[in-house]
């Protein structure tokens, strides 16, 4: 598309509310403390430090007055009522995820359009389906989340996980799966717990948190140990097996082999992207004292292991190779430069995972590699012995492929689940011994989806390196410039690939069109990638980001009045940046649960366990860093901002809420403009999952803030 004419530019909306009689907005009073802290000879000021107190009553008096502001504005924004029946109508889809096999027994999640939450589903050899788990059933007010579950080997056990109020603060739970009876339990501190079942169910690993009692003031989130337990007994005389010692902010795996007889501990400080490495042989050490052997150890790399039926050991690692490899092993060679590869980096694609399909009715067994080519997913078929590769599997359409799945005693057949910008999520199923793939399950609802094209661009970022994203427009819309939201991440490796969403639908149905772009700090082209965004790269995330805004004003799809950025808890790090460093570039910005003091977030939360990812206050020259973007430290009078909506939650224990309101206060007194700089505050919700109908008015709200702010008109 061509980029607009002089002529078109003279004849986009103005912005709404920016007009010269109109009144600058009245904002709660903030006091503004003289509070300046010297690090490293560097001068910082902090005038609204105060506002990290939530319990203060000045900032409880601050936060409910800036609810009422927030209110009275919602009140003027037009179209709440269609976007909310469009959205429900949209998300009522449902969920369906692939199967997790135990010998004849099947598990899987399913949301069905009345239901709030996904709920944990048994299917019976006989096909007979019960519900194990359904959190309403468990809370009628919804704020309680099933976190994760892991059946045991034999699939007669179910160990589970729930947390309540969107703190995650997961209690651990194990159910018989026949009788439904919980049979152990509640074992607190189990927050982002593995499972790892030994053969039979009597017990199992996992990972838990040091006593609040045992642990220095401040601390209590961290000091993670893995632990054997046996079913049934005090979780406080379980047998300590590793972690004592080592990094305070650890997080760990553990895996058990199918037969039990090998076990495989990993361990990263934090959310670095490398970890350490060990394995164990159960059959000649106890359970409760492995005799641990060193497979890496401070290499700066990620690598993991999955024992294979057939007695070889398979790994996948980045080590010297950004995008990923397999690598296979007899056991006993745990030096992995004696390994040898099985299936090679593929220089345009990142390896995302794998099944192993042996089952007698195939002549040689078949190695399915998934792998995501510029976020777009793919499986490849393999030779299991060679790594040589044989062929693909159809994919139904340019998507992401959603795990996949196959059954642990072996066979011939494979699950994995697909979505894409406006396909709702569905399984498929593979079977190798016809090379044929049939859908296996439909998301449960029926949904009218609007006419709506996913197209991927390339475009050049500040310095040149090519970046990819997805325009999502109605397939049926004319020429011109629309309102317009552009959503980025660009951090911790994550990526962003394709997925149903009903918000993005709901949108472009109104003729809006909705942009995800695939920063770098991601994941989508690899680790190489993800560390061109992180530390002292930091910026090249938000100069990608600038570009993507700057291709799609030049190419006609939208105008600096009528663009939107959207970006939650490091995206929303990303939006601060931006309104910051570019104020002119943007008409609204939405930042929700988001990182923005950057000099302080390491105090707060889990912000000790991202230093990593941005760099650290206490060393001289990464405060160079955090300081060289912190949006909280970039906020200057005279700038007419963007409009801008912060979105915060009080029971979100990863993000502190203070980030939002420290900034707000900052915006609201630095903006010399008309557009609002709003705070929309919910309690009982936390960082991530929620009900459907609270996501559904969090939708709602974000939306018509943008539509009012940009001029998309939900009544056309």
């Amino acid at each position: 598309m061509p980029a607009i004419t002089a002529v078109e530019a003279d004849l986009r909306p103005p912005r709404l509310g920016y007009m010269p009689d109109a009144p600058h907005p009245t904002y709660p009073d903030a006091e503004r403390l003289p509070l300046v802290d010297t690090l490293h000879g560097q001068a910082v000021p902090d005038p609204y430090r105060w506002l990290e107190d939530a319990a203060d009553p000045r900032t409880e008096a601050w936060s409910k007055t800036q609810d009422a502001l927030f209110t009275a504005a919602h009140q003027t924004w037009p179209g709440k009522e269609h976007v909310r029946r469009r959205v429900s109508e949209l998300v009522g889809a449902g969920v369906v995820t692939a199967p997790v096999w135990r010998g004849d027994r099947q598990f899987i999640m399913r949301r069905s359009t009345e239901q709030e939450h996904a709920v944990l589903i048994v299917i019976e050899a006989d096909g007979t389906e019960r519900t194990l788990l359904d959190p309403m059933a468990i809370d009628a007010t919804g704020t309680t989340t099933l976190d994760t579950w892991q059946p045991s080997k034999e699939g007669h056990l179910l160990a589970y996980q729930l947390s309540l109020g969107g703190t995650e603060e997961s209690i651990l739970r194990v159910m018989d799966v026949t009788t439904e009876d919980v049979v152990d339990g509640p074992i607190d501190r189990a927050r982002y717990s593995p499972v790892a079942w030994l053969p039979g169910g009597a017990s199992y690993y996992y990972v838990r948190r040091l006593p609040a009692d045992q642990v220095p003031d401040g601390e209590e989130q961290f000091h993670r140990r893995v632990w054997l337990h046996q079913v049934g007994t005090d979780a406080d005389t379980d047998t300590l097996v590793f972690g004592e010692g080592l990094d305070s902010t650890n997080y760990y795996g553990v895996t058990v082999s199918r037969d039990g007889r090998w076990m495989s501990i990993t361990a990263s400080a934090g959310t670095e992207p490398r970890n350490d490495l060990w394995v164990a042989d159960l059959s000649t050490s106890s359970p409760d004292q492995p005799d641990l052997i060193t497979v890496q150890e401070g290499v700066d790399a990620q690598t993991m292991l999955q024992f294979g039926r057939d007695g070889l050991i398979y790994a996948y690692t980045n080590a010297g190779s950004p995008r990923g490899r397999i690598l296979i092993s007899e056991p006993g060679a745990w030096s992995l430069d004696k390994w040898r590869d099985l299936v090679p980096e593929d220089p345009e694609a990142v390896l995302e995972g794998w099944a192993i399909l042996d089952g007698e009715a195939l002549p040689d067994p078949v190695l399915l590699v998934v792998r995501s080519h510029h976020a777009v997913g793919r499986i490849h078929r393999h030779d299991l012995r060679s790594g040589s590769e044989i062929g693909s599997v159809p994919m139904p359409g340019l998507g992401t492929v959603a795990g996949i799945s196959d059954r642990p005693e072996g066979g011939h057949e494979a699950w994995f689940g697909y979505t894409d910008h406006i396909t709702p999520p569905s399984v498929y199923h593979y079977d190798a011994s016809t090379d044929a793939t049939t859908l296996w399950a439909n998301a449960p609802g029926s949904v009218d989806v609007p006419p709506a094209a996913s197209e991927q661009v390339v475009y050049p970022s500040k310095d040149g390196t090519d970046v990819r994203m997805f325009v999502i427009r109605r397939s049926d819309a004319g020429a011109g410039p629309v309102p317009t939201i552009l959503n980025g991440y660009g951090g911790f490796g994550i990526p962003l690939t394709p997925a149903y969403s009903a918000t993005i639908l709901a949108w472009v149905e109104a003729g809006g069109a909705y942009v995800v772009a695939n920063l770098r700090g991601g994941g989508e082209e690899g680790e190489d990638w993800h560390r061109g965004g992180m530390r002292d790269t930091k910026q090249n995330v938000f100069d990608d980001f600038h570009a993507a805004a700057e291709w799609l004003i030049d190419h006609g799809v939208t105008t600096s009045d009528q663009l939107t950025i959207s970006g939650g808890s490091n995206g929303g790090l990303l939006v601060g940046a931006a309104l910051t460093q570019r104020p002119d570039l943007y008409a609204a910005v939405i930042c929700a649960a988001p990182l923005l003091d950057m000099v302080r977030y390491e105090e707060h939360g889990l912000g000790p366990t991202w230093s990593d990812e941005y760099g650290t206050a206490a060393d001289p020259t990464e405060l160079g860093w955090l300081l060289s973007y912190s949006p909280y430290h970039h906020v200057r009078e005279g700038v007419d901002y963007p409009a801008t909506l912060f979105t915060i939650f009080d029971g979100d224990t990863r993000v502190d809420p203070l980030h939002g309101r420290k900034m707000a206060a900052a915006l609201q007194h630095a903006t010399t403009g008309t557009r609002p700089v709003l705070v929309r505050r919910e309690s009982d919700v936390g960082h991530g999952a929620r009900a459907v109908t609270r996501a559904v008015e969090l939708s709602v709200d974000t939306l018509a803030f943008a539509a009012a702010q940009t001029g998309l008109d939900w009544d056309a």
